[in-house]
């Protein structure tokens, strides 16, 4: 069942299939757009599907196991295929989208589009 935090924003994380890892993520809202920041360390850039449609961004991938052959005492870190979508609650520009991978964290940048004023001629003048 999706979660409305107190911006409005949606949360859908709790939607999802179990088999789904589902790693941190943070939303920052800005004046111009958001932030949206993943923890997911030992991944490369190009084992990232990122797409926006409809406002709803979607982050998906499968981070390995490098040691999945290893019997393991104790295993904290979380490997396999991951979803993430949270659903913006302004619309965003769908052309104006950058993203950076550092450190362990995926880094989206969404710029929200501009609402643009229409004004109402007298058809009489």
């Amino acid at each position: 069942m999706a979660e409305y935090s107190k911006s409005g924003m949606i949360n859908l994380r709790g939607t999802y299939q179990t088999n789904y890892y589902q790693p941190p993520v943070d939303v920052i809202e800005t004046t111009t757009g958001f932030i949206v920041r993943i923890e997911i360390a030992g991944m490369d850039e190009k084992d990232f599907d990122i797409k926006i449609n409809q406002n709803i961004l979607s982050v998906n991938g499968i981070r390995r196991d490098p040691n999945r052959n290893l019997t393991f005492y104790q295993m904290e870190i979380h490997f396999g295929e991951f979803r993430i979508e949270q659903h913006m609650n302004q619309p965003i520009r769908s052309d104006a989208i950058s993203t950076k991978y550092q450190n362990g964290f995926l880094e989206i940048l969404l710029q929200k589009t501009i609402a643009q004023e229409i004004s109402i001629t007298d058809k009489d003048a």
